[in-house]
């Protein structure tokens, strides 16, 4: 092994003992509403920190500075501006969605729509969830294959093996506690990776020069990727706002105000984040002739940085991939515990399962990333099935009344046809095509034809105003139903 190597190995296992050490010390879990939201105790910019570090993640630190390579400043509406859409989004949202006092999303859509409305939702953010955690094992895989010279699956097995038993036993506090150390890891690792590669570069002026060489058209402008990351910014804007891991958050506010400061704060925070990825990966372009193996973001720390600084580095970058990894661990086990197998017994037996859950819900993750080694591929399976089977109706939910739960329940059934229809052809089904694959139509028509079930099943059936009536009141005015 190399100095570099061997300081970063000792790193990560220092880093892992500090993460175990905090959620031992911490308060232990009673109860699984202690298990998943913290029993509503934790301070709104604690969890603003844990929300920005669930989803900044694989995609952040790795792929964005790689397509920063190569498209340069139009890179930021890969992950960039779906994530600020998204934000947006949650600080109009966020007052409603604390105030309606249900815990979950499966609560949610029982009170609003119907039990069988509430599973089905519940298994699309559980298959959401699982495939999503999936997509950080791979970046894992790839990152501490790349840069500790070990085969991908002992790098998956690794990370995952990190995450898994500090997730277990610490719960969603655990996961907000090391969230917030790994947030601050990253933070610095950031800024130490961008500072590094624009020295070594020459800077915003070198780099323009560089990409006129090349003849990169538009390398230098903001507004170049959006044509090109259009399906992205739609299919992954859409899916974050329903997203069960933030509204998990929201929902362990102490109240609709922290909720909303808790979304503000993370929006501004994510613009200068996202930035510093994309300015690196542009750095790269300067340094290297062609994009390294294992990304810009490992060749600028193995090759440029103190093998010390470096070491550091690798656990903060490590921390980006695993903070999200965590939260979508935590989440998908809520979502099989609470909605999909609720009232199971006694609370104890309850917390146990939810044990079981976590444990589960990474080993089938683990997985899809030993056969799947692609995040994009990975990201846009699961964002898919959320934004075509589930954004209608849960959003419409808060505002529409004469939405019932035959309508839901017709839109989540469209939706799960037409992704599965999608994902067969992706993988190489020979079926009738009638639109391009990951295109901007595919999401619209998804997403059109789910919205147009949804109104017209529901216009053309029974109205169910009693319920509907008392979920939009009970957003608007709040209501703590669980405490």
């Amino acid at each position: 092994m190399s100095k570099l190597q061997t300081f970063s190995l000792a790193a990560l296992c220092g880093y892992f003992a500090l993460l175990l050490f905090a959620v031992t010390k911490e308060k232990k879990n009673q109860n699984v509403l202690d298990y998943f939201f913290a029993g509503r105790s934790l301070p709104f910019w604690a969890l603003s920190i844990t929300f920005i570090a669930s989803w900044w993640g694989a995609g952040s630190a790795i792929s964005t500075a790689d397509l920063a390579y190569e498209d340069g400043l139009g890179a930021f509406w890969y992950y960039g501006v779906p994530v600020l859409i998204s934000t947006f989004l949650m600080i109009i949202s966020a007052k409603p969605i604390r105030r309606v006092g249900y815990l979950t999303q499966g609560e949610m859509m029982q009170a609003r729509y119907s039990s069988k409305t509430s599973k089905l939702l519940s298994l699309f953010i559980l298959i959401f969830m699982t495939f999503t955690a999936a997509s950080q094992m791979v970046g894992i895989g790839n990152f501490f294959g790349s840069y500790m010279g070990i085969k991908y699956e002992w790098a998956v097995i690794l990370g995952t093996g990190i995450v898994l038993i500090y997730s277990m036993f610490g719960g969603f506090r655990g996961v907000v506690l090391t969230d917030i150390i790994q947030f601050v890891l990253l933070l610095a690792s950031a800024i130490a990776v961008f500072t590094t590669a624009m020295k070594t570069s020459g800077g915003f002026d070198a780099i323009g020069a560089e990409a006129a060489e090349r003849g990169l058209d538009g390398y230098m402008n903001f507004t170049s990727g959006a044509s090109k990351y259009m399906t992205f910014v739609i299919t992954f804007g859409c899916a974050w706002m329903i997203q069960a891991n933030v509204w998990q958050r929201i929902s362990a506010a102490r109240s609709d105000a922290d909720a909303k400061k808790m979304t503000v704060m993370s929006f501004f925070a994510y613009i200068p984040l996202y930035l510093i990825v994309v300015f690196t990966g542009m750095a790269g372009l300067t340094i290297y002739d062609k994009l390294p193996e294992g990304g810009v973001v490992t060749a600028v720390v193995m090759d440029y940085m103190p093998p010390v600084l470096g070491a550091l580095v690798f656990v903060g970058i490590s921390a980006a991939i695993m903070s999200t990894m965590d939260s979508l661990i935590n989440t998908g086990a809520m979502t099989l515990i609470l909605d999909l197998l609720p009232n199971s017994g006694s609370e104890k037996k309850m917390l146990s399962l939810s044990r079981s859950a976590t444990l589960a819900v990474t080993a089938v993750a683990l997985v899809i990333s030993l056969f799947i080694r692609s995040i994009l591929e990975i990201s846009w399976i699961a964002s898919d099935i959320i934004t075509t089977g589930v954004f209608v109706p849960l959003v419409a939910g808060f505002f529409w009344r004469r939405g019932n739960s035959k309508g839901a329940m017709a839109s989540m059934i469209w939706g799960l046809i037409y992704c599965t229809y999608n994902l067969l052809i992706s993988f190489g089904v020979k079926l009738p095509a009638f639109w391009e694959n990951q295109s901007p139509l595919q999401v619209i028509l998804g997403v059109g034809v789910s919205a147009a079930v949804y109104i017209i099943v529901s216009l053309a059936t029974e109205p169910e105003y009693e319920k509907a009536d008392a979920f939009i009141a009970l957003s608007r005015n709040g209501k703590e139903k669980n405490t």
